[in-house]
């Protein structure tokens, strides 16, 4: 299955290069899409260095601004399906998100129409050295979207995900406008509304290595105002037979 793992970036200059590499040396084959906000770092032209270095395995989106994470992802997901992607992954650039999993991710996704790396089940952990206000945090946050929104999936603001490209092309993207980690959020609630279904596997999630945090109080804001959104604004989608599956 050909795989492209989307990975969007703003100021990740010490983090591309090494996850660049580390994603290369698993034993799957996969194709990675930078897609960057034109970093003042100089993220950006780090991952023109990589594309050269790694001709026809690495792509990069140049966008003109910070436009969040949300339209980072949506649009990068639109391109690889157009290069041809049969799977499409995202993940973080800041390492929280395990490489080695990558493989995994893709054995699970053979039996389901999307996959998540999920801190919430049996077997997935946070950050050992978070404090537990960080937790607390992380895991009200996910109970809260989990409860208004009814849905089954243990970590709904997982970022670490897989998904099958019909999932994709019949998913309304045109109308996901959420950024942050609500972003997300929407995205699950919108699959499951249609019946897509998901499978979890458990992961540790480390906290970055290097580089600043993009988390803030206005995307918390934003996740906890814009769940409720989400219940009115997707009434009309109802489930159907996810295309491909039986």
């Amino acid at each position: 299955m050909k795989t492209t793992i989307v990975i969007p970036t703003y100021n990740e200059a010490e983090n591309l290069p090494k996850l660049v590499k580390a994603l290369f040396e698993l034993p799957v084959d996969i194709n990675i899409l930078v897609v960057d906000d034109n970093s003042p770092d100089g993220t950006g032209d780090i991952a023109e260095k990589l594309k050269t270095a790694h001709p026809g395995r690495l792509n990069v989106k140049h966008r003109q601004g910070k436009q969040g994470l949300g339209s980072a992802y949506i649009q990068g997901f639109l391109q690889a399906i157009s290069e041809g992607a049969e799977a499409v992954g995202q993940m973080d650039a800041d390492f929280s998100h395990p490489v080695d999993k990558v493989p995994v991710l893709m054995q699970v996704l053979e039996g389901c129409d999307f996959a998540i790396g999920s801190r919430y089940v049996s077997g997935g952990k946070l950050d050992e050295n978070w404090p537990f206000w960080r937790k607390a945090l992380s895991g009200f946050g996910n109970f809260y979207a989990r409860t208004i929104l009814g849905m089954k999936i243990r970590d709904v603001t997982a970022g670490f995900r897989l998904w099958r490209r019909e999932t994709l092309i019949g998913m309304p993207l045109e109308r996901v406008r959420s950024n942050g980690y609500v972003f997300q959020v929407e995205m699950a609630y919108v699959a499951t509304r249609l019946g897509y279904t998901c499978k979890e596997t458990p992961i540790y999630f480390a906290d970055r290595r290097w580089g600043q945090s993009k988390m803030s109080f206005r995307i918390q804001v934003e996740a906890a105002f814009r769940t409720w959104v989400l219940l009115g604004m997707y009434r009309d989608l109802h489930r159907k037979l996810p295309m491909g599956r039986k």
